[in-house]
């Protein structure tokens, strides 16, 4: 119980919705417990009556009640139904902006051991369930105690010990049977809660890797393991449902029991009185109706056990320390930007190997600098390094003179633009995607800057407003990168870092997008991370990486005379 606590404190935001809800269920449950004994009352005593009752009962202020208690429960439950789901809608968005808020630092160091699809399952699902605790537990126990306690009241006017009884076992009811059910239901709710997440995991596994899994003949198989689970899945649910049947019919035995015994004693008289008439009536619809605000309470317990299982998963998430925090004051940013690199080593968790190892380097403010090396030397993971993605394990990073873990997140963006190696494509227009670079940036400054990128064809039909469509699926890898390039540019800050940035451009628009880069990089500190030889010859200096270090640098007329790794790199074959 104690990881619902956290939650719950995030209702306060929206507590007077929320007991508005709950007191709009509790006249909607008054107000038909109202109009079931009073219409069983009023209809015993028109019997009773008879033809004489024409003239000595009051026919039209019972009828009138009647007719009050039936408008009143049916505005009620409309009033109730509305503030209730959108005081759950709101309570949802704010659970769903709070674990979102947890969730973003923890990238990279610590979301990169959960699955995509888990993430999601826990981002969306686990905290969709959360809504059982207030629609489900919270206000249906709540308008039950109140409902037991003014009916116990009401009746004590008529007859003290009819209405204790009656009172007495309708608080036996809701202190015994959901206990009982919350017991029975918990270990299915952690099981339909883990089945749910596992089956979005094969479904999201099996749509995501289904070209591959098709040419290799292994669809029926991961096909096979998604149907299993969804069987157990199944399982769990009838389980659940036969759960929730049993609940509800030893509610009905119960009701029926209790209006039998209230029956019977209330034959023996009624306050004193030795033939009460219709009142009997008007005691056994009252029970009946008042235990019908026990029903969700009977099997809503069951359902607690699924929303600790879910608040439990996300709990494990928002919970952990980010691998890399940020100082909320620090350094200014500026105009230049000058890195030096003193020393570091970095390893990533659970690996043996290092992934950079006493590396360091320098670079001036407005110098343009290549990182060369073959696969898993270690040039992305500087490039995270340099970003803050982690922190190094030794060593340290100075940017203008001052250490990295001083940089404030906002001053430290704001020095930095950068192209990682993969570069995403948000599912929006063509204008959006470029304004993330610069918010402020004209329609004129934007196709200026899709023009020196070559992408003119993107704005032939539509112009900024093409829709560029989930991951930018409709454009090639070329396109994708080049407007990753472009955001980068227009982002304008002193440091530009790029991984990889042509990457899958044929020879021409390679050389297109170096001197773009080039000329608008006047001024900027660049550092390049690449494998290709196209347009080192253009930059300050040349750093070629090994095993996590430097293994070679200098300008390229020197290396190349040197005849080191670098100058094999240009032979045939070399890279």
């Amino acid at each position: 119980m104690r990881v619902l606590l956290p939650f719950l404190a995030l209702y306060r935001r929206h507590a007077w919705q929320m007991v508005l809800g709950m007191a709009l269920a509790i006249v909607t449950l008054l107000a038909s417990i109202g109009l079931l004994s009073l219409s069983g009352w009023f209809l015993a005593g028109s019997a009773l009556a008879g033809a004489a009752g024409l003239y000595s009962f009051n026919y039209m202020l019972p009828a009138a009640g009647v007719r009050g208690a039936a408008i009143t429960r049916t505005a009620g439950r409309w009033a109730e139904r509305v503030v209730s789901h959108d005081a759950t809608f709101r309570v949802l968005q704010h659970l769903r902006i709070y674990t979102f808020q947890k969730i973003l630092p923890l990238s990279p160091g610590v979301i990169d051991r959960f699955r995509q699809a888990e993430l999601l399952n826990r981002l969306v699902a686990d905290v969709d369930t959360l809504d059982h605790l207030y629609l489900r537990v919270l206000s249906p126990l709540l308008g039950a105690l109140v409902v037991i306690l003014v009916v116990t009241l009401g009746l004590c006017l008529l007859d003290v010990s009819l209405a204790l009884t009656l009172g007495g076992i309708m608080l036996a009811v809701l202190l015994v049977i959901p206990p009982l059910f919350y017991r029975a239901g918990k270990p299915l709710g952690e099981d339909l809660t883990r089945l749910r997440a596992l089956y979005r995991q094969h479904l999201a596994t099996w749509l995501q890797g289904n070209a591959e899994l098709t040419v290799y003949a292994a669809a029926a198989r991961y096909r096979g393991q998604l149907d299993d689970t969804e069987r157990h899945w199944q399982q769990r649910q009838q389980r659940q449902a036969n759960l929730t049947a049993m609940a509800q019919g030893l509610l009905m035995l119960v009701t029926g029991l209790a209006a039998t015994l209230i029956l019977w004693l209330a034959a023996d008289g009624i306050g004193g009185d030795r033939h009460p008439g219709a009142p009997i009536a008007l005691f056994v619809f009252t029970a009946l109706a008042a235990f019908e605000a026990l029903g969700p309470v009977a099997g809503a317990f069951q359902h607690l056990g699924q929303v600790i299982a879910s608040a439990g998963r996300i709990a494990d998430i928002i919970n952990r320390a980010p691998a890399v925090t940020f100082p909320d004051t620090g350094p200014a940013a500026g105009g230049d930007a000058a890195l030096e690199i003193g020393n570091i080593g970095f390893s990533y968790p659970d690996q043996p190997q290092p992934a950079v190892t006493d590396l360091s380097l320098r670079v001036d403010a407005g110098e343009h600098i290549a990182i060369l090396g073959h696969t898993g030397s270690g040039k992305s993971t500087l490039l995270q390094l340099l970003t803050r993605a982690w922190d190094v394990d030794r060593g340290q990073i100075l940017l203008n003179g001052r250490p990295l873990t001083l940089w404030s997140e906002p001053a430290l963006r704001a020095m930095m633009s950068v192209v990682p190696q993969r570069v995403h494509i948000f599912n929006a227009t063509l204008r959006d995607n470029l304004l993330l670079g610069a918010p402020k940036a004209d329609d004129a400054r934007l196709d200026s800057m899709l023009a020196r990128m070559g992408l003119d064809k993107l704005r032939e039909k539509e112009g900024l407003d093409a829709w560029l469509g989930e991951g930018g699926r409709q454009l090639s890898g070329g396109e994708q990168r080049r407007i990753g390039i472009a955001r980068a540019l227009l982002h304008d800050a002193p440091l530009l870092l790029l991984d990889e940035p042509t990457e899958g451009l044929d020879a021409a628009t390679e050389r297109r997008i170096l001197d773009v880069l080039h000329q608008l990089g006047r001024g900027k500190t660049v550092i390049i991370i690449t494998h290709r030889l196209q347009g080192l010859d253009m930059m300050d200096k040349i750093y070629v990486m090994d095993k996590g270090g430097i293994a070679e640098q200098g300008t390229h007329p020197a290396l190349m005379a040197g005849k080191g790794r670098y100058f094999r790199y240009h032979s045939p074959g070399g890279v």
